[in-house]
Formats: structure tokens, sequence, C-alpha cells
């Protein structure tokens, strides 16, 4: 490089009378300083008017030309370069190489690989074009919550209520998004990103947050990088990879601090003047603030936002699943019961019965309870109405000897009822008509029915008819137990007969006294 007289510092000295001699003496060259005194004469440039020039502009007009020299190696085209930067797997070194392929044909001389990269960055910095070296287009999306929020009012109630602000940014076109909500929770966080990927159109490898509880469980120094187990469904489903910056580096996710700042001017700022008492309206004007934002031209590149994100990052986005991502929760740990149900908010579900005793964790959706055992799905189940308790959903698969779990319902017990014999059918049919809903009558049938496991089928069904024979109309277990334990239901050769008491009468059926002993039994018979 070559060294430049400080050519207006000579001029000035000149001009407050010092000589030749005593300017050499501020550090430059006798023969320098009667080059820029020569120059100077020669040009008719006085100090008054060079004082308002720049150093650079007063040795230019004294030395035209000096210092400039053409580099004597091949200059590849920097605007292509800048452009094939842009896609993706290309780097500098790919290009670097191509280019030395390109001398070599040619028979040119090819700068090295050094030079080449300084060459460029110093291209980026003149035309004021941002490095496409760490960016690249369709790759990642950076995202964050806005340390500003916003407000809705509620006149009447004459209360407020606070906006969160979630941010995201891709990083190479800085096309941004704004979603306004109501908290910071993980479900809320989820939503936000679903929505940020349908306002794109698409979604791309890599999402780079920030290191918050919603998203990453833990980040150490050393060692793999825990995310939250929703948060990695959700990037699964997208086919993208969380990649979350460097703990206390904001310098890692500089796009979306960049968009965090001018949100506050170009949102929070602009609506300043407006009240908004629901979330979608609120939504609706942050959504056309933010178009308006990203059709804003850039101040030191071309084009806009919109038309860079259009034009070159948007073709190379992936599509959107087919089916939406549904938002779910998990809870580890639940212990299957001896039934093989688990419990969950006061409901049962069951899991198939080799798990029993077993810990299994739940994937809860706003629909469906899942049942996993690590990462085996092992059952799911729909969720019932909110408010409903106490209900036990069973898939006859995940029991066995299904039938004997199986609810108890009207025609299960009347089938039962029918392998017991004709009169218990009866007596169980009689039970169902007795009351207004079947199900009350449930009880009362199974009850007639367990007898059977005291005494036998056919015992029961001899009971069963004889209850039938008398005045009750609808016999239950309270007709048909004394007559099993009395054992009336036997044939009548075979009931056991009841001695009669010597020197004791025998009171008639009609008698309202009982039995009354005579003087002879006092007397021990005798008089």
């Amino acid at each position: 490089m070559v060294r430049k007289i400080k050519a207006k510092l000579v001029l000035r000295l000149r001009s407050e009378g010092l000589s030749r001699r005593q300017i050499a003496a501020q550090g430059m060259s006798r023969h320098s300083v009667d080059a820029v005194i020569a120059a100077a004469d020669a040009a008719g440039l006085s100090y008054d008017e060079a004082a308002g020039m720049p150093d650079a502009d007063v040795y230019a007009r004294l030395f035209p030309g000096r210092g400039q020299h053409e580099s004597v190696y091949a200059q590849p085209d920097w605007n292509e370069v800048h452009r094939e930067l842009a896609r993706v797997g290309v780097t500098l070194k790919l290009l670097h190489s191509e280019y030395r392929d390109a001398c070599a044909t040619a028979d040119s001389p090819a700068m090295g690989y050094d030079r080449y990269c300084k060459t460029y960055q110093h291209h980026v910095l003149v035309s004021g074009l941002a490095s496409r070296v760490g960016h690249k287009a369709g790759q990642s999306v950076e995202v964050d919550w806005s340390g500003k929020t916003m407000t809705l009012a509620d006149p009447v109630a004459g209360t407020q209520t606070k906006v969160f602000l979630f941010v995201g940014c891709l990083p190479f076109s800085r096309y941004a998004f704004v979603e306004p909500a109501l908290d910071m929770k993980q479900d809320t966080w989820l939503r936000a990103h679903i929505a940020m990927f349908d306002w794109f159109g698409g979604s791309v490898p890599r999402i780079v947050p920030d290191n918050l509880k919603t998203g990453v469980v833990a980040h150490p120094k050393e060692g793999e990088i825990i995310l939250n187990d929703a948060y990695r469904e959700l990037a699964a489903h997208y086919s993208a990879a969380v990649l979350p910056g460097r703990v206390r580096k904001p310098k890692d996710k500089a796009s979306v601090e960049n968009t965090v700042g001018n949100i506050a001017t170009q949102v929070i700022a602009a609506l300043r003047g407006q009240t908004f008492r629901t979330l979608p309206q609120l939504r609706e004007a942050i959504y056309e603030r933010m178009r308006a934002y990203n059709a804003q031209p850039f101040q030191k590149r071309p084009g806009s936002r919109e038309s860079i994100f259009e034009a070159e990052e948007k073709p190379l986005q992936r599509p959107l699943p087919t089916v939406a991502y549904e938002i779910s929760r998990w809870i580890y740990g639940r212990k299957v019961r001896k039934d093989g149900h688990v419990v969950f908010e006061k409901n049962f579900y069951s899991a198939p019965y080799a798990h029993v005793g077993s810990s299994v964790d739940l994937r809860i959706t706003e629909t469906t309870v899942e049942i996993f055992s690590g990462q085996e799905r092992l059952t799911s189940h729909l969720l019932p109405p909110g408010g409903v308790i106490n209900t036990h959903h069973t898939h006859a698969g995940d029991l066995p000897d299904g039938q004997r779990y199986q609810q108890w319902d009207g025609p299960r017990v009347r089938e039962w009822a029918t392998r017991v014999g004709e009169d218990t059918t009866t007596v169980i049919n009689r039970i169902f008509e007795s009351v207004p809903v079947e199900e009350q009558g449930l009880n009362a049938a199974l009850a007639v029915l367990r007898l059977t496991r005291r005494f036998s089928a056919k015992r029961v069904e001899a009971a069963a008819g004889i209850a039938l024979s008398g005045r009750i109309r609808s016999p239950r277990y309270a007709h048909l137990r004394p007559i099993l334990d009395s054992g009336q239901d036997a044939p009548v050769s075979k009931r056991r007969r009841s001695p009669e008491p010597s020197g004791l009468p025998t009171a008639r059926p009609d008698s309202t006294v009982g039995f009354v002993r005579g003087a002879d039994y006092y007397a021990g018979g005798q008089r």
C-alpha cells in the first residue's frame, strides 16, 4: 500500500509561515514537502481553498492517479458471487475453487483464497449489502418474545389486559412476523409458531430460539441440549430442528433482536393512538402493520424484505404439512392400576394389560389421551366432554378375557339370565320393567343373578319359580334369598320333617296366641 503524504497539513503549515525545513520536522521528508509545495503551485491550490476539502481529496487534487493501481489478478463478478452464496450449500471455498478453474482455463492469474474472501467482504461493505456468509436463504428462522408489550382496554369495566408479542424473523431476507398473545405459556408459544409458519407459507430446517423454559429444558456448556418434548414434536412436525442460541449470546440471533427493536416503532408506536378491545382486532391491526413493514425499501441495499423473500427465499422453503399440528402436553410417570386403567382428571383410560403396575406417559391433546411407554405409543382414547368425571374408557383388546371386564348393561344381564332358566329370565325382565330407566335395574338384577355363585343355577331357577307364584309381581334378591336359605326350593320328598315335641299340642293355623302349655306340663305329668 502506498503511504500518502499529508498534503493538507503541509499547505496549512506553509500558510502559517513555517519554512520547508520546519515543516519537514513534523515527521515528513524534505523531498515530500518539496513535492507537495511544487504540486500546489502548479495546480494553483492554496490552503484557503483546501481548508474545506477532505485530506483524501486534497491529495488526489495534487497527485492525481498516484496510489491507484489495477490488480494483476482476474476479478470475478462479485455481484454474481453474492447471489450464488444465497443458494443452499454454496460457500466461498466452493466459489473460489470454481474461480481458479476458470482462471486456469483462460490462462489468467488467480488470487488466493484469503485475498478472494477479503475482496468479497470489501465489495459487500462498499455496496451496502448484507454478508451472506452467515445466512442462507430458507435455512433458518429466529424467534423470541418482545420485551415491549401492548394492552387491550375494556372501557366498560375500566380494566386493561397486557398483551405479549411473539416475533419471528428470517435472517436472510429479514422478513418478519409478529403475533399477539395474552400469556407466554407453552401452548401459546407453540400456537405462535404455527401462526408464523402459516404466515411464511412454508417451513425452514432450523428454528433458533432463546433459552426460555417453554422451549429449552437445559442448555449446558458441555453435553447435549435438552429440549421441551412438545417443542421438539412441533419442530419434527415441520421437518425442522431446534438449535437454541448460546446462553447470553444475543448475537447468535441478531436478526430477531434487531427486529424486536423495530417492532417498538413499527407496531407499538404506530398503533399507540388506537384502542383495541379484543385480541383478534389487535391481531388484524398488527398484521397490517407487518405487511407495510416488510414492504418498506431497504436503505442500504436494493429491494425490500418482502421482495427478497418472495424472489429468493420463499421458493426454497419446505411446504407445510398436510395435517395441521395439534397442540399437546405431557404427563409423566402415571402408574397403570390393577384393573388395567390409568387415571387422568378423575376419569379412567385402559392400557394394555401387560403394562399393569408399570409407569406410562400421557400425551394430552384437545381431543385425545395417548398412552406411551417410552417412545412406544400403546393406545389412545377420546377425551370426554368437560366436566364429566368417573367414567371408564376401555378397549376390549387392552384387557385379558375382555368379556369379564366389560361394563354391565341390559342385554348382557338378560343373556346371563337365559343361561340360568326361564323363571329367572322372567324375574330379571320384571325388574327392568319396574324402573323408569334400565340402568336403575342393573344392581337389583345382578344381585339376583349372583345368587348362582352361592347356590346352584337349578336351585336359583326353582326359587325364582316359587317367588313368581306368590303375590309379589317383581321378586328381587330379598325374596329369593330366604327361599334358598330355608330350603323351600327343594322337592317335598327331600324336605326335612320337623319332629313334633312329645306332649305338646299342635297349634291350629288360625290360632293367634301360639302354643299354650297346660297344667299337665307344669305338674310334670303328675297330679
